[in-house]
């Protein structure tokens, strides 16, 4: 699953070398038994391993990264995934450090529901509010956000 505006889907190589190692490496591991933390996958690319439960929309902020685009694997659990163009956002605050940049809540944005073995991949110039419950009741989420370098 890739939902992206056209502009941006002509922008990127998303089969380049460092996305397709990330996607064999997510086939060749199974996240629900890795332990959590960062996994190098290549040059320009690594895993994070994350568990969490899921909470409301109001919970979590939407944020963009500067620096890498975001495979957001799902292996375990359900969750609503919001996806916005970071063009209609406040920036609120920002962490160079991690290369995190939080965002206001846009208007308009997109939902996807992500399901054990669906990904969501996500550019710079888009921002994301991941860990949303998906109706109204909390799940158990192991995660893998595959990191990309945009270099």
């Amino acid at each position: 699953m890739l939902a992206t505006s056209l502009e941006l889907a002509t922008k990127y190589d998303y089969l380049a070398d460092k996305f397709r190692q990330s996607f064999k490496w997510l086939q060749e591991h199974d996240a629900t038994k890795l332990e959590n933390g960062r996994y190098d996958i290549c040059d320009g690319a690594f895993a994070l391993v994350q568990r969490y439960s899921t909470v409301p929309f109001d919970q979590i902020a939407f944020e963009a990264h500067n620096d890498y685009f975001d495979i957001q694997y799902l292996a375990q659990g359900i969750e609503t995934f919001n996806v916005c163009l970071r063009k209609d956002c406040e920036v609120t605050r920002e962490d160079p450090a991690s290369d995190m940049v939080y965002l206001s809540t846009p208007e308009s944005y997109t939902s996807v529901t992500l399901k054990p073995g669906e990904f969501a991949i996500v550019p710079p110039e888009e921002g994301h509010q991941p860990r949303i419950m998906y109706g109204d009741k909390s799940v158990d989420v192991v995660k893998v956000v595959v990191k990309v370098s945009v270099k």
